[in-house]
């Protein structure tokens, strides 16, 4: 329970400082032409046009259903890869910070696995919320017309979704988490213990080592499953084309047919800008409270 609760406000604490960056990759990602053009020409320039139009507020749409879905999802990941590097390392008789990488990269996927049981339903709520101002609104008349657009809310998505629809795009979920944790933890785990060894010498990496590589390897995991995350950002929002999506294998080939191949890599800088320092920070302030709290 205190690995759960260490890594739920981990979680809390890294989601909170990066959500704006989250915003601007999910806008990015979602963009469709209009006329023949592209709404933004990059991640600034996104940023610019949310800050205008919808001003500070817009930028942290989705934030609060977020925090309510990331604490069980981060306390799930960061504890589950905790528990299962524990085991291995006492299968492997050494340590949990020297675990060789094909046991870190078990114990990654493992816990990317179990976590995607909370992140489908927390990701589809926020990404409801994200695009919703870009949704095209039904031109009205009377009262319908000076009422203006519906206000979206977390618990009308809900309601509206169901249990079934909030973990509609489960398998690129699965495709972008279980990669992302299999690649992410061993690479952390090996940056930070090298960034150590040469910074203060052997023993266990310091706070800011974890810091940093966890922020490197954040880098490197991000960029590697941004195609599945364009794929799950497609199907779990509410701007679909005409006709929907029907699976992840007919988005993969729409994108591919009418976008070309590169729209695979939609938000790669941005997501890489909020992943990094979201599992930088979340990591360290976990390991921080293993070291203060002696939990």
């Amino acid at each position: 329970m205190a690995k759960l609760g260490n890594g739920a406000i981990a979680g809390v604490t890294g989601v909170s400082i990066i959500f704006p960056l989250d915003m601007v990759k999910t806008r990015l990602q979602n963009q469709k032409p209009v006329g023949g053009k592209m709404p933004y020409s990059g991640g600034i320039d996104c940023f610019r046009q949310i800050l205008r139009g919808e001003g500070v507020r817009g930028l942290y749409r989705g934030l609060v259903p977020n925090l309510a879905g990331v604490t069980p999802e981060k306390a799930i990941k960061l504890a589950v890869n905790d528990i299962m590097r524990g085991v291995l390392a006492q299968r492997a008789g050494t340590s949990p910070e020297r675990l060789p990488v094909m046991y870190g990269a078990l114990a990654g996927a493992t816990a990317g696995l179990c976590q995607v049981i909370a992140t489908n339903p927390m990701e589809i709520v926020k990404i409801q919320m994200q695009v919703a101002a870009t949704n095209p609104v039904a031109v009205g008349t009377g009262a319908a017309a000076m009422a203006g657009p519906p206000r979206v809310t977390a618990m009308g998505i809900v309601r509206d979704l169901g249990l079934r629809g909030l973990y509609k795009g489960t398998t690129a979920t699965l495709l972008r988490d279980v990669p992302f944790s299999l690649l992410f933890f061993p690479l952390q785990a090996l940056f930070a213990q090298k960034i150590q060894d040469r910074m203060y010498g052997e023993g266990k990496p310091a706070t800011l080592c974890v810091l940093a590589g966890s922020t490197v390897a954040g880098v490197f995991a991000a960029a590697a499953v941004t195609p599945a995350d364009v794929i799950k950002t497609r199907l779990q929002s509410s701007s679909q084309p005409s006709p929907p999506y029907l699976n992840m294998t007919d988005c993969a080939r729409r994108i591919l047919q009418s976008e070309g191949p590169m729209a695979f890599f939609k938000g790669t800088v941005p997501r890489c800008l909020t992943t990094a320092p979201l599992f930088g920070i979340a990591l360290m302030m976990y390991d921080l409270q293993q070291k203060v709290l002696g939990w």
